[in-house]
């Protein structure tokens, strides 16, 4: 009788495949190389994820829907994860989207609740990195580089502006309901944000609110609101399927005063950056789906190469190699779609619409896709949580809700063909 391997974590001498990229660099093309300073990134936080992520990941999955790792935070924190797109003229560490993405894939294929947290955090401080603005740089960014670990977060998703906001191509025609009155010197915030990633822990929010007056989006207007500010709420912590180490949250403004220094982007100029955003957003979150792809394969490859049946590894056995062949293509495709569209949106190439939607679009179908193959493959060890690919499974989902659902996608695309927007 044949004893039965042990699934584990994924085999640290034999390559996965992210390393297959790495045995031959030197005959590839330039086009799939990445820059030397982006592929040292990749190394170092692949070497966290694995050392010092994976083995908190099965409790920090299993914890109470509002418990929080401020240690595995403070571990990234001192990698300078939390200051990766902070300019090295600022104390940052300077990288692009691209390397942003390729950090993102290599926390998300152990997991991906970490890297939603790292990336939701970078995301609310883009707001005030692109602006350019002096003074709020000098109050908001300075907590990032200090010893103990800050987030923030972005605030855009309400309870019936979500899609709203994404779908239409003309301000006019988007839906939001967080309003903002100008009093004074001071802008007086009321609505409440759902769903929104740190929203429970961060100290500051990047808050997309409609001056009143202002038909649809078009007098959206961006804000810096720190929320401890009398009148913020921080809601209960949503109880998810998946990634539940990330805590998502309501954040209530009620009567929210914000001066007019906090304003990012100037009056009702907001709808253009929430575009310019979601590209990013959507690239970043395309390179988390293919790490939870990418996850789940090196699991099934390696049970697959171990577990004998027939007098055979499942590997050499015809329709188990066929599926592990569709998977390990489905994982390539996905990440050369992240990183050309992470490329378009760091050099402002056109159609960076099309190309972050695509990616997101493809990543987030294979990444379920993938993940059900690699349950197939593993069997009944793959449904008990202590082997982690049930938690791959459940977290395949949840991209393709958040940052456009498929059909918000499909629109995006759709449009970007027709000349409808660029």
């Amino acid at each position: 009788m044949t004893t039965a391997p042990t699934l584990t974590a994924p085999s640290a001498t034999a390559p996965t495949l992210s390393d297959l990229h790495a045995l031959d660099a030197a005959a590839m093309p330039s086009i799939f190389t990445l820059p030397e300073d982006v592929a040292l990134l990749r190394d170092e936080v692949r070497e966290f994820a694995r050392t010092r992520l994976r083995p908190r990941v099965l409790d920090n999955d299993l914890a109470a829907a509002d418990d929080f790792d401020w240690d595995i935070v403070r571990a990234g924190h001192e990698l300078g994860l939390l200051r990766l797109t902070i300019p090295k003229e600022l104390g940052g560490r300077g990288v692009g989207v691209l390397g942003v993405a390729v950090a993102m894939e290599e926390l998300a294929a152990v997991c991906a609740s970490t890297a939603l947290i790292f990336g939701a955090s970078m995301l609310g401080a883009t707001a005030v990195l692109f602006s350019g603005d002096p003074q709020l740089q000098a109050r908001f960014i300075p907590p990032f580089l200090g010893d103990e670990p800050v987030l923030a977060c972005n605030a855009v998703t309400e309870e019936v502006a979500g899609c709203d906001l994404l779908i239409p191509a003309h301000a006019a025609d988007a839906a939001e309901v967080m309003t903002a009155r100008r009093d004074g010197d001071h802008f007086v915030l009321n609505g409440i944000k759902r769903f929104i990633t740190n929203g429970k822990v961060a100290q500051w929010a990047t808050v997309f609110a409609n001056l009143e007056g202002y038909p649809g989006a078009t007098g959206m207007t961006v804000f810096v609101v720190p929320l401890d500010n009398p009148g913020v709420v921080r809601g209960a912590v949503a109880d998810k399927m998946g990634y539940r180490a990330c805590l998502g949250t309501t954040l209530e403004f009620h009567d929210v005063r914000v001066p007019e220094e906090n304003i990012v982007f100037g009056e009702a100029n907001g709808w253009g950056y929430l575009n310019v955003q979601s590209n990013q957003a959507r690239t970043i979150v395309a390179a988390i789906s293919t790490g939870v792809a990418r996850g789940a394969f090196d699991i099934a490859k390696d049970w697959a190469g171990e577990r004998v049946q027939g007098g055979k590894p499942l590997s050499e056995q015809q329709f188990t190699a066929r599926k592990l062949a569709e998977m390990a293509a489905k994982v390539e495709a996905s990440r050369l779609l992240y990183l050309q569209a992470a490329y378009q949106a760091e050099n402002m190439l056109p159609a960076p619409v099309f190309g972050a939607a695509v990616a997101k679009l493809f990543a987030d179908r294979a990444a379920i896709e993938v993940a059900e193959e690699a349950m197939s493959i593993v069997g009944a060890r793959g449904y008990c949580r202590e082997y982690g690919l049930e938690k791959l499974v459940r977290e395949s989902f949840g991209a393709r809700i958040y940052e456009g659902t498929p059909e918000v996608l499909a629109l995006a695309i759709t449009d970007s063909l027709y000349g409808r927007r660029q």
